[in-house]
């Protein structure tokens, strides 16, 4: 399968730059973040502006959510009466925060407030009777679900007719037809009229809470709320890949602004044994540091998913709700460890489903990627089914049949992620005779189904996929704002980014390309799962990092000449700051790709009979044969056997693919005799074998290399 990628590059300098020149004078920016704004849609100065100060957004009365008048008048009487009440949540990071505020505060309220969460392994997502069962045995009045409920029709009368009230708070995609509780509040539901549907789970609750808040007739109920809950309500809306448009930009912002000044000892104790701050008492001693949405989305929000996923997500709670500074390093400590073992996990997993979809998966028949085995660890297959659909641009799903009580391996759980054209939830509907349960989102969904169903819900949901896209769909496109020149990258542009903070969804984080850079310098980091390298252009070198690719996966060289496309950041040690580039994508320049297209186009006429011109470095020696298959073999004996014909150039010394013809028709040739086996995985990347010959082979025998030498032209 050819993973290249298309780039996008939407640059407006040059077709309006009357525009983009008027925005940049009138806000006193520059040229780049003046781009930046024109692609968010903001064609003027003073729209720009607005965005900026963020005047475009304003929240919305809270009562406008169906059912909450009833939600606020249930939970205000059990708050009075002193009732026992329930927060029942979710044991992801958006489950978490909504459990933690909402149960903050109804104890600020005074009322008999607990919480509980589900363990993931033995109990799964959502509510289950064997937790109701053992709640209602504390003799409780009231359940409140956050983050969860919306589909829990069944659970929903068992716990009526234990004389136990329950109230729903979710948000995930639901159907006409809703559980009957006595509050069901969901911007989803399709009789509610808010005009804002994409909040998260904690968002939800945030709704809640103001609603509350505003009947007790608090002044200022709105600055309240947003100043004590506004840092979890963040959390959560970010981790849960929230939109971060209307409402949710409001909320993400007035959150990381309290993040970078908290209070909250557990989070403190979090940011700084995670590493995110060099020194360790940079927030306690109110040094302020810059609190970004990645830097929630990619080191805060692992950490609390850890916990949920690995063991209990109720360790998480304890971490904001505790006032303790010892208990709240203790817990951060426990979900880092936690984390690294979740992290170990993941990798395993991923090894294992490489190798299954390098040997099951029909990439030309089946658009989404399906894969199943006993004892995956199933908090962690949600990961990797991430990792999974970035990769390959597909859906995937991975289910894991791990073994209950007494041993049996029948129902599996799945975890999926999706890609923009398949809804995945439509996808699992379409397939609902096949399974269990399932829910979620468009993007992330999760299934249960038994291992006899399994076969045909993987031609089912590649049946509903090819009925909703085309292959040429799939192909991976980026898209990129703008070119960068070398001259144009400093720490004043990467300072200036921060004023279209928060990114996300439909607000992404700007995406730059530079081209022609050499690489000068290439060091594998992080155990080898990421790469460290230093380009060079105009006199001016600058430092990247590339995420998730081994060194055996980089296929580049020292001295290529490449493109990059990548984000902006700036990387503290010891207190320095410089910039850093974080990679998106690399590619040979397009002088390489001109050539190279070339070369391809010569070597498929070469094989289908034309003659070999004079100037074609296409026939090989006997040294060049040598020189190969030395190389080759002393790739492969050090694990490297996934090599790449640019790679083999490099070796050669030759530029510009001076040797590709040569090194193609080698290749063959070797194949043909089996000195070697050759498979190749992508364009022009072979996974090599090499093969044990019992006697000396002759490649003057070779049909391939006998043709070739027979269309040279004569000198």
């Amino acid at each position: 399968m050819n993973n290249r990628k298309k780039w996008d590059i939407k640059d407006p300098s040059s077709e309006n730059p009357d525009v983009i020149n008027d925005i940049a004078q009138k806000l006193s920016v520059s040229r780049v973040m003046a781009v930046l704004l024109y692609n968010r849609g903001l064609y003027d100065a003073e729209s720009a502006l607005k965005f900026m100060r963020k005047e475009t957004e304003f929240f919305y009365d809270p009562f406008m959510l169906t059912d909450i008048d009833k939600a606020v008048e249930r939970i205000k009487r059990a708050c009075s009466a002193h009732e026992k009440i329930v927060v029942y949540g979710d044991y992801d990071v958006d489950g978490v925060t909504s459990v933690s505020t909402l149960y903050l505060y109804l104890k600020e309220k005074g009322a008999d407030a607990d919480y509980y969460i589900p363990n993931r392994t033995g109990e799964g997502y959502g509510i289950n009777h064997a937790a109701v069962d053992k709640l209602a045995k504390s003799n409780i009045n009231l359940i409140i679900t956050v983050d969860t409920g919306i589909t829990a029709y069944d659970e929903t009368e068992y716990i009526k007719s234990l004389g136990i009230d329950i109230i729903i708070i979710d948000h995930h995609e639901c159907y006409a037809d809703i559980p009957k509780a006595t509050a069901v509040v969901n911007p989803k539901r399709s009789d509610c009229g808010y005009p804002f549907k994409d909040l998260a789970g904690v968002g939800v609750v945030f709704k809640l809470i103001c609603a509350l808040e505003k009947t007790y007739n608090v002044n200022n109920y709105l600055r309240d709320i947003c100043y004590k809950y506004g840092d979890l309500i963040a959390i959560g809306t970010i981790a849960d890949v929230m939109p971060l448009i209307d409402e949710n930009r409001l909320i993400v912002s007035l959150g990381l602004k309290l993040i970078e000044n908290t209070k909250r000892p557990g989070l403190i104790a979090l940011l700084e044994q995670s590493g995110a701050f060099p020194d360790p008492k940079s927030l306690r001693n109110n040094k302020k540091k810059k609190i970004t949405s990645s830097l929630v989305g990619y080191v805060i929000a692992p950490r609390i998913n850890a916990a949920g996923r690995i063991s209990n997500a109720s360790k998480a709670v304890e971490l904001f709700l505790t006032e303790s500074e010892f208990e709240a390093n203790k817990i951060a400590g426990e979900l880092c460890e936690t984390n690294r073992e979740r992290q170990n996990e993941e990798n395993n997993i991923i090894e294992q489903a490489y190798k299954k979809i390098a040997g099951e998966h029909n990439f030309d028949e089946d658009f989404i990627i399906v894969l199943d085995n006993d004892n995956w660890h199933h908090g962690v297959i949600g990961i990797v089914s991430s990792r999974i659909t970035e990769h390959y641009n597909l859906p995937s799903i991975l289910i894991s049949f791990e073994e209950d009580n007494n041993g049996d391996c029948r129902l599996g759980k799945g975890s999926g992620r999706s890609v923009k054209g398949i809804n995945l939830v439509e996808a699992l509907t379409y397939c609902s005779d096949c399974l269990i349960k399932y829910g979620g989102h468009e993007l992330a969904a999760g299934l249960t189904i038994e291992r006899e169903k399994l076969p045909e819900f993987k031609r089912k949901i590649n049946e509903y996929a090819r009925n909703q896209i085309k292959k040429e769909d799939l192909i991976t496109c980026i898209n990129v704002d703008c070119e960068l020149q070398m001259n144009e990258i400093n720490l004043d542009l990467v300072n200036e980014l921060y004023c279209l903070e928060p990114h996300g969804i439909s607000n992404p984080i700007p995406v730059f390309v530079l081209h022609d850079v050499k690489l000068v310098e290439i060091t594998p980091i992080g155990n080898n799962r990421h790469i460290k390298f230093v380009v060079e252009k105009d006199n001016k070198r600058l430092t990247s990092v590339y995420f998730g690719i081994s060194i055996n996966e980089f296929n580049y060289m020292l001295g290529d000449t490449v493109d990059i496309i990548f984000n902006l950041d700036i990387n503290d040690f010891q207190n320095y700051q410089s910039v850093q580039l974080i990679i998106r994508d690399i590619k040979q320049n397009r002088e390489y790709y001109k050539n190279l297209d070339e070369k391809r186009k010569d070597y498929q006429e070469i094989k289908e009979g034309r003659k070999i011109l004079k100037n074609e470095c296409a026939v090989p020696t006997r040294d060049d044969f040598v020189n190969i298959y030395l190389y080759l073999k002393q790739e492969i004996r050090g694990d490297h056997d996934i090599i790449s014909i640019h790679n083999i150039e490099r070796y050669l010394g030759g530029n510009n693919n001076d040797n590709y013809l040569k090194i193609k028709f080698i290749i063959d040739i070797l194949n043909e005799t089996n000195i070697i086996s050759a498979e190749m995985i992508k364009e022009d990347i072979y996974k090599f074998k090499l093969n044990y010959v019992n006697n000396k082979v002759n490649l003057d025998k070779s049909s391939i290399y006998k043709k070739l030498k027979s269309k040279q032209e004569k000198s």
